[in-house]
């Protein structure tokens, strides 16, 4: 299992913009490395290169995906009918640790994958404690009575930072969300832009 604590920010050095959206990213002060040579000119990426770092960026998005889960959802978007880049972004937001970040009720997918993991969560009145589970359309999704008095689930619902996606149905009052719908790429609001086409020719190689 791959773990990003002390590091989380360091995926946003490495591509020069804040992925997650938040205040706190190092790069809405300084879009440049740390060190007296972070100011060098940018080096022009290959296209295996552009492939590459638009796959790190969308995997690291989601906070704790490891590379065989990761192509895992390709192959699975693949066999798929349809766009493959589009199936694979579906197949993300269905993640229960996705869903509960995007309901807005924790600030970061990480603060979701420890939500689920630790049995914060229940799908359908039942208790889910892995965060790579596959929500389905129409599922509700709470939080137990012990969840709802975390000061960092409140704060986060009550943040101004990012808004809930219209595929969900949530209730802040209850905390509980529906799963209306799976997205398409436009409906995701990433706080960056992620190219899901590139990620297909990179494993297509």
């Amino acid at each position: 299992m791959s773990k990003r604590q002390s590091a989380k920010y360091k995926l946003d050095r490495r591509v020069g913009e804040s992925v997650w959206g938040r205040n706190k990213s190092p790069v809405n002060k300084r879009s440049y490395g740390p060190g007296q040579h972070g100011q060098r000119r940018a080096k022009k990426l290959s296209d295996f290169g552009t492939q590459l770092q638009a796959k790190q960026k969308l995997k690291g998005y989601y906070g704790n995906i490891t590379e065989r889960q990761f192509r895992r959802y390709y192959q699975e978007a693949s066999r798929r009918q349809g766009d493959t880049g589009e199936n694979m972004i579906g197949l993300l937001e269905r993640r229960l640790d996705a869903v509960v970040y995007r309901a807005k009720f924790v600030p970061t997918p990480f603060a979701a994958r420890q939500l689920v993991s630790h049995g914060h969560v229940k799908v359908n009145g039942r208790r889910v404690t892995i965060p790579s589970f596959q929500v389905r359309e129409g599922d509700t999704i709470e939080l137990s009575p012990k969840a709802r008095e975390m000061a960092l689930v409140i704060e986060a619902s009550k943040s101004p930072e990012r808004d809930t996606p219209d595929y969900l149905e949530t209730d802040h009052g209850k905390m509980t969300a529906k799963f209306v719908r799976t997205p398409k790429l436009a409906d995701v609001p990433y706080a960056s832009q992620m190219q899901p086409h590139l990620i297909v020719e990179f494993y297509s190689r």
